[in-house]
């Protein structure tokens, strides 16, 4: 993705990358070189940590940049370590286009959640070859979907572990609470305190600042988008920074429903109960889509406002202040997004996204 002029002809459905200056007017046409950073693997709460939730638009940090998302297209904007910016634009062929059971309640929230993993997973990598310079190698090709589906199986594996079993395993076998709601309440406190612990210790991760900077900047760019301000730095500069869809918030509801999800279940064998874990994750994933989707279609009802409150709070471990060079690249990418994406203006599109 991003290669430079000189590279090989893009893929079908991919426009050819192109780069754009670093400077904006009214910045003295200061530049500053970029270290690259390390490429991370990052596990699904991770990615869904830098999404943001919506209909219409979605967006992720990436490494260096921001990928935003429309109904019909993709586009990542990368900062490279020669402070240009490369932009890739390719077709998001959506589920929910071709099917539709795929956007009956609950059922649109468990598909929607796996693209948003399944892309935020191939954004990361795209990015991460620009930022190493191996995107304008001629013998590296497209990031494969066997490579994408390996890693999210992976990641989902270790996720599941950590914050839905290692949770069980503790209330049952270290504190030998066994059933009740003492059971349940407690189990998913500790699943929401680790997540808490997960995102506060992310914070340190020196990577991760700058992570969260293009976080940020994604926000206050699609902020400026739904609110009809001029997608410019400037402009998106005086944004709020905290977006009540974003997947922080997504994932606190997650925790919330967990516990209803998993009293249902009732006493069982702790071997039942683990599987129950497992099993239930697509049914919680789609039914806390819900809960955030009619949040954001009623911003401004107390019960939407002290919902979406909490999520707000913990975005201040998973956001932080960006510099111009982050709103730049934010821009760059919603910018080229509307220009390639028409069905952004379609008020009959049902097509949602997550990311």
């Amino acid at each position: 993705m991003g290669a430079s002029s000189g590279s090989s002809a893009s893929s079908p459905g991919v426009t050819r990358p192109t780069e754009l200056p670093t400077t904006a007017p009214g910045h003295g046409g200061v530049t500053n070189r970029l270290s690259p950073p390390r490429a991370r693997r990052h596990t699904p709460l991770t990615l869904l940590v830098l999404a943001v939730v919506t209909g219409r638009l979605g967006g992720q940090a990436v490494l260096e940049g921001v990928m935003m998302r429309g109904p019909q297209r993709w586009t990542v904007a990368v900062r490279r370590p020669d402070n240009r910016i490369a932009v890739m634009v390719q077709s998001a062929d959506a589920v929910a286009m071709h099917s539709g059971l795929a956007r009956l309640p609950v059922v649109r929230g468990m598909v929607v959640a796996w693209e948003a993993l399944a892309l935020g997973i191939r954004a990361l990598a795209e990015s991460a070859k620009v930022v190493s310079g191996e995107d304008e190698s001629p013998s590296r090709g497209a990031v494969s979907r066997a490579g994408i589906g390996i890693t999210i199986i992976v990641a989902l594996a270790v996720a599941i572990a950590l914050f839905f079993l290692v949770p069980l395993a503790i209330t049952r076998s270290l504190l030998d609470v066994r059933s009740g709601p003492s059971f349940w309440l407690l189990e998913g406190g500790i699943r929401a305190a680790v997540l808490v612990a997960y995102l506060w210790l992310l914070s340190f991760v020196p990577d991760m600042r700058r992570l969260m900077q293009y976080h940020a900047a994604e926000h206050m760019a699609i902020h400026a988008y739904e609110s009809g301000a001029r997608i410019e730095p400037a402009a998106v500069a005086t944004q709020p920074r905290h977006h009540m869809r974003c997947g922080t918030a997504f994932l606190l509801v997650v925790m919330v429903i967990a516990i209803l999800v998993f009293a249902a279940v009732g006493d069982r064998a702790t071997w039942l109960l683990a599987v129950s874990r497992i099993v239930g994750i697509p049914l919680i994933a789609g039914l806390a889509y819900e809960v955030v989707r009619v949040t954001a279609r009623h911003p401004t009802a107390a019960l939407s406002r002290l919902v979406a409150l909490p999520g707000l709070v913990l975005q201040r471990l998973t956001t932080r202040t960006p510099e111009h060079e982050h709103l730049e690249v934010a821009c760059v990418a919603l910018r080229r997004l509307i220009a390639s994406d028409q069905s952004m203006t379609d008020t009959e599109s049902n097509v949602e996204v997550l990311a």
